[in-house]
């Protein structure tokens, strides 16, 4: 038996919207169903899109129009690996620029209210794998005065 492990993601009847957006973000990224329901429902009409199934980076997603009971919180977010500050800046830039919000760390929402980190690959090296503990916590300290990661900073904060 093939076993997979899916993420699902609850929308307010916006989840094809947030599929489409996401899919345009990253190489490779695609959605491989749009589910129609059958029947009308307390809450939708006949032939209305109730789950988009997509894929980012090789990780399956179900995106569900559930409706309005159930907001996304900072309590799950997804992790951009970055392997440079272009990148870093790419993903940033279109989370936050369509409608998203910053918030501190690497940390922003896109329009629906998904929190995303968007997380260089050197910023953990400098922080939480440096061997000198003194320059890590410079680059943490660096960190923390942040909304989008600036890798040079963090590099020179950590270099002292």
């Amino acid at each position: 038996m093939d076993k997979q492990l899916t993420t699902c993601v609850w929308y307010n009847y916006t989840a094809e919207e947030a599929a489409n957006f996401y899919v345009s973000l990253f190489p490779d990224a695609r959605i491989t169903s749009v589910q129609r329901t059958p029947a009308d429902t307390p809450s939708q009409k006949a032939g209305e899109v109730i789950v988009v199934e997509f894929e980012l980076l090789g990780q399956k997603f179900i995106g569900l129009n559930g409706g309005p009971q159930f907001q996304h919180s900072e309590a799950v977010s997804f992790v951009i690996h970055t392997d440079s500050q272009e990148e870093t800046d790419k993903y940033w830039d279109a989370i936050v620029g369509n409608g998203g919000a910053e918030s501190q760390c690497g940390w922003c929402k896109d329009k629906w209210g998904v929190s995303w980190q968007v997380t260089p690959k050197r910023l953990v090296e400098l922080v939480f794998a440096n061997p000198d503990p003194a320059a890590g916590k410079r680059a943490m300290d660096a960190m923390m005065t942040m909304k989008k990661i600036d890798i040079a900073a963090i590099e020179a904060a950590a270099a002292g």
